[in-house]
């Protein structure tokens, strides 16, 4: 029997692709968990989002904690010291974005104590301990795939995130009618075909308080799947998910990671 791995937390759905991909490829035996305040538009595809307030849920994470092999955890890094406290078994904790970027002194109490500690994109190292490793976001290709050439070889799509005149310019730059949707406005299950309408996607990303982001996010990771060309925050055109985002290669490193781990390597 596979590992029991309890993932607490789903940001941007990345835990949810993790477990369903190393449960696939690798018999683990994964439960991912989140609040559904957290989750607006259905990420947790695979797991179960709880209608619970913060401390209700930090509660049910620790109580499920219990009969996991390893946890998990994203984002939520004020767990580590009470999962280590209660259990002592292996502990990852894994940033995505700005719950890390800029504020690796401010929270060395935290990440310090887990048995590993990722990141989901380089940029996000900066600052960081030498025991800090990235590992990239995956993609769920089954259902981010290509559906056909959309109507308009010039359309372009984007969310609103700090950055619309940038991105503007750069779809002015290369002649491309660009779309505007609101963050957190389509359902996950929607994401695939709503992609699929355009040709293009704009990737440029101003986090409220941080720097633009200097990395390709997960919608832009998720438009690359699906045939779509992305357009970075240098304005560079790129095209095709990088094997480093195929979900299957995503959980052997993870599945290698955790039996290190759970083997006290």
């Amino acid at each position: 029997m596979g590992a029991k791995v309890l993932h607490v937390w789903n940001t941007a759905g990345v835990a949810s692709v993790i477990a369903k991909f190393t449960d696939r490829g690798f018999g683990t035996r994964s439960t991912v968990i989140t609040r559904k305040a957290a989750d607006k538009v259905g990420l947790t595809s695979y797991g179960t989002a709880y209608a619970d307030g913060a401390a209700k849920f930090f509660g049910r994470a620790l109580v499920m904690a219990r009969g996991a092999d390893l946890v998990h955890v994203h984002s939520l890094d004020r767990i580590i010291p009470w999962l280590k406290g209660l259990y002592g078994k292996p502990v990852v904790m894994h940033y995505h974005g700005t719950d890390i970027e800029g504020r690796w002194k401010e929270k060395d109490g935290r990440w310090r104590r887990a048995d590993y500690v990722a990141v989901s994109t380089p940029n996000l190292l900066q600052g960081g301990p030498p025991k800090a490793v990235c590992v990239p976001n995956p993609v769920d290709t089954d259902i981010f795939k290509p559906r056909g050439s959309p109507s308009d070889p010039k359309s372009a799509v984007s969310f609103r995130y700090g950055m619309d005149h940038e991105a503007e310019m750069a779809a002015m730059k290369l002649g491309l009618t660009l779309t505007w949707l609101e963050r957190w406005s389509v359902p996950y299950d929607q994401m695939p075909e709503t992609l699929s309408r355009f040709a293009y996607y704009i990737d440029m990303r101003r986090p409220p308080a941080h720097v633009e982001a200097h990395s390709v996010g997960k919608a832009a990771l998720e438009a690359l799947a699906c045939g779509l060309r992305v357009v970075n925050w240098e304005g560079e055109v790129i095209e095709g998910l990088p094997p480093d985002n195929d979900p299957m290669n995503v959980a052997s490193r993870w599945n290698a990671t955790y039996a290190k781990l759970l083997s006290g390597a």
